[in-house]
């Protein structure tokens, strides 16, 4: 062996250290420590759809935020109006962002002006007419409202980001989105809904006093206001005391009281009259902390204020002694205490009714602080530990499965070149997970189909470095000179056929959403290593094998021997035959644009609820469950022999509507005996779920048009067009197979088309390569007769690279579980569609243009 060789393998021999090294504490957590801090810092990690957790989507209410910050400024004000004894009255304004007060006479305009031209975030202009009482509207600057639009979402991020640390989940996710957007994961969260009460919870929190509210029946005044359609339960307080205003006590509104009934445990609201005059607000509040007392020895939250706090909060309760004070927090009252005596020393309680976990996580949104805008949920994915596990062995188990049967294949069909292969194949996987834990990038569902499509494709690498060995040696070649040759004439098939997947991939990764993003990192690192493991490692193991004189002769199995077929003469026939497929691909996709189709939740918005339950139940119970609860429009389908309930709730509202609560009550309360547990919930508002729709269609398109450009570059303008058409042909017949047969189209579907897509391109590019070769080889030869004669030459290749891709998505079919049986099922129909597209389609398609001369 001479000293290239002894280098290059002990090259190859410190990189695989150096992976095992890397990759080791991502698969085994009793790795020491030192180890994971100084060779793998941060490591590979699931995604939440494998390991379990929650993902959300935040969109901050910047509209609300501006508002919010109006109104604080009109009270402020309207205070400080009242401290000179100057009565300003609110009226309606037709405009939005403006606050319009009348004042009593033309002598407060002054006041009025000296006081806003004190304050730099409001703006003013006053209108004095004869006879009339003059008017002052207030809005913000447009320096705070530029800062608003700036600050309010980063702000939102940073207190939602140290509420979650204080709850106390592990490797969260935090990151801002857009203009106004938050993306939230949390891994292996336990109580879902306990993290979105404590997220969203905006937490004002204000200190009011009690009006008197002799003599106004409140429960009637708000009763008038509901039958008038001016107000509604669960629209706003301020809405309401807009349109009662005019029915209470001057300089007071009207709120609502919680109360909880110990022996039931269920909640009212009950209406109190409080002052307008806020007299403390959150912003003064140090510290809270949840403490056990009281007369029920009930949990409750301590306040400690500021030194600045401490000093209002005295000087408010002595002039308040006798009375009582409201604690206000998001508009609801949560207690109004009688204040006794003056309170020294800046301490406070807020007491109602609370459980530990309610008062933990108030104390946590008062010490963080609160929100400067509502937080409105548009996307929650949630997967529950048991499915996340579940889809774990069970994506094990089809991978193994599958694993196993193209390795066996592998040295069956070409014996010893058969397991040289599967070392580089081996090699090719350790690397791609080093990659991955290096970038520490998050595994998921998709990128699994991304590992899927890239072993499919070092196999097929594999597969024509062989075909060409193979050859070679049938010429009578030497084994030597045959592995040469048969290494330099596939070289410049696999660039091409990988190259172009990875423009498709680098596309995905630059315009695709989250799903799609972790499929193209996936894709595009088991590329980069497949060259490598292919062009390299295999070539090594042959070199390294010939130079020790450990190949005598090599020995292939051949499926298709010295094929002649005329597949020209098929042309029309495929080409009709196609032409019909492709018509129905397109009315499927004219349908799934018009929301006619069987769209999962992730194009249209709503909610998609996974129950499991440990016995066998019956849909017609369950069905009529729903009925007796009036749920409509709900879609309900049972798992076979896998006791799993999918509830789907189709509805397009642009904020989710947390409907997995209501279900969950349901059949608790109507099927006690199944014992059906929420195993993931994913809810989609509409505006996300047109998002990503768009960015998928947007992807796509532009990784054909770099594929057109590149093969335009690398053959000429007509290869391009046809490996387009071809893939354009392959995805629109196989969403027409599952249009046809009511298969659910949603993200994990479209990211099998996109799949799909890179396999079709590496299909028709290496068919394209003999073709180009052939045709300097034979500059006379007419096209039709090159094409049948290269098609026949790589038609053994195609054959055995279909056949292997097969058996790795059959084991998915058959053993992946519900979660990736439609995603299987879709590649299945991608590899066939796509094998035959590559051989009756793609090539055709160059005899529509004229031969140009190369």
């Amino acid at each position: 062996m001479n000293t290239s060789l002894k280098l290059k393998l002990g090259l190859l021999i410190i990189l695989i250290i150096g992976s095992i090294t890397t990759v080791v504490p991502s698969f085994y957590k009793g790795a020491p420590d030192w180890w994971k801090t100084y060779m793998a810092p941060e490591g590979l990690r699931l995604g939440l759809d494998l390991q379990g957790g929650m993902h959300l989507v935040l969109k901050v209410n910047l509209k609300k935020a501006v508002e919010n910050t109006l109104e604080l400024a009109a009270d402020d004000l309207k205070n400080r109006l009242a401290d000179q004894s100057i009565t300003a009255v609110r009226t309606q304004s037709t405009t939005p962002n403006i606050i319009i007060f009348t004042l009593p006479n033309t002598s407060a305009v002054a006041m009025v002006e000296k006081i806003v031209a004190e304050d730099e975030d409001i703006a003013a202009t006053v209108e004095s007419k004869e006879g009339s009482f003059p008017r002052i509207k207030i809005r913000l600057t447009k320096e705070k409202l530029k800062f608003i639009e700036n600050n309010a979402v980063d702000q939102s991020l940073e207190i939602i980001r140290n509420r979650i640390d204080q709850f106390g989940v592990a490797e969260p996710v935090i990151i801002r989105q857009g203009e106004d957007e938050i993306v939230i994961q949390l891994p292996g969260i336990k109580d879902p809904e306990r993290a979105i009460n404590l997220i969203g919870d905006t937490a004002q929190l204000e200190f009011r006093a009690v009006a008197d509210a002799t003599g106004t029946n409140l429960n009637e005044i708000i009763g008038k206001a509901v039958d008038a359609g001016q107000w509604q339960e669960g629209d706003s307080i301020r809405l309401l005391n807009r349109a009662v205003g005019s029915l209470l006590p001057a300089e007071t509104s009207v709120y609502f009281e919680k109360e909880v009934d110990k022996q039931t445990g269920r909640e009212y609201l009950r209406p109190i009259l409080l002052e307008d005059k806020v007299l403390m607000t959150g912003d003064m509040i140090k510290d809270a902390q949840v403490r056990i007392g009281g007369t029920f020895n009930e949990p409750y939250v301590s306040l400690d204020m500021t030194s600045r706090g401490g000093r209002i909060f005295a000087n408010v309760t002595e002039e308040y002694t006798g009375e009582r004070m409201a604690i206000v927090l998001d508009d609801i009252v949560r207690s109004a205490p009688v204040i006794r005596e003056k309170i020294l020393g800046g301490s406070a309680q807020i007491t109602g009714s609370f459980s530990h976990e309610e008062a933990s996580d108030l104390a946590i949104v008062l010490r963080v602080g609160a929100l400067p805008a509502p937080v409105d949920i548009i996307q929650n994915m949630t997967v529950g530990a048991s499915l996340g596990q579940d889809s774990i062995d069970k994506g094990l188990t089809a991978g193994i499965f599958g694993a196993i049967m193209v390795l066996a294949f592998m040295v069956i069909y070409y014996r010893l070149s058969g397991v040289i292969a599967n070392g580089a194949l081996i090699l090719n996987i350790l690397f791609l997970f080093t990659g991955l834990a290096v970038l520490s990038a998050t595994l998921t569902l998709p990128g699994i189909a991304g590992i899927v499509l890239s072993i499919g494709m070092a196999v097929d690498a594999n597969i024509l470095i062989f075909e060409r060995i193979r050859e070679e040696y049938t010429l009578g070649k030497s084994v030597k000179s045959s592995i040469d040759g048969g290494f330099s004439k596939a070289f410049s098939t696999i660039i091409d056929s990988q190259v172009t997947t990875l423009i498709t991939a680098m596309a995905l990764f630059l315009f695709g959403t989250g799903p799609i993003k972790g499929f193209a990192v996936t894709l595009s690192l088991g590329i980069i290593f497949n060259l490598f493991t292919v062009l390299f490692c295999s070539r090594l193991f042959f070199d390294s094998l010939a130079a020790k004189k450990k190949i005598g002769r090599l020995k292939f199995i051949q499926i298709v021997k010295n094929s002649n077929l005329d597949f020209m003469r098929l042309k029309n026939i495929t080409f009709v035959l196609s032409g019909i497929l492709v018509a129905i691909g397109l009315i499927s996709f004219i349908q799934i644009t018009r929301g006619s189709a069987n769209l999962g939740v992730d194009f249209t918005g709503g909610s998609l609820l996974q129950y499991k339950t440990q016995q066998e139940f019956s849909m017609n119970e369950v069905r009529n469950v729903f009925d007796s609860n009036e749920m409509q429009g709900v879609d309900l389908q049972k798992v076979e022999n896998e006791n799993r309930l999918i509830v789907k709730i189709k509805k397009s509202e642009e904020v989710v509507a947390n409907l997995g609560e209501t279900v969950s009550r349901i059949l608790d309360r109507d099927l006690p005996q199944n014992k059906f547990n929420l195993e993931s919930q994913s809810e989609i508002g509409s505006s996300v779920s047109e998002v990503l729709r768009n960015k998928a269609l947007l992807a796509i398109f532009i990784s054909l048009v770099g594929v057109i450009i590149y093969l335009g570059l690398r053959f000429d303008l007509r290869f391009g067009l046809a490996a387009a058409i071809a893939t354009f042909h392959d995805v629109l017949v196989v969403l027409g197979i599952c249009w046809l047969l009511n298969v659910e189209i949603t993200l994990l579907i479209i990211t099998a088309l996109l799949t799909l897509a890179g396999y079709s391109l590496n299909d028709s590019v290496v068919v394209f390569d003999r073709i180009r070769e052939n045709m300097h080889k034979d500059e006379k030869k007419n096209l039709p007769g090159l094409i049948n004669v290269s098609i026949n030459q790589v038609i053994s290749r195609t054959v055995v690279t279909s056949l292997t891709s097969a058996m790795v998505l059959l084991a998915l079919f058959l053993f992946g579980g519900s979660v990736i049986h439609d995603f299987s099922f879709t590649l299945l129909c991608g590899v066939i569609v796509g094998t035959y597209s590559s051989i009756f389609i793609a090539s055709p398609v160059l005899t529509l243009w004229k031969p140009s001369k190369s």
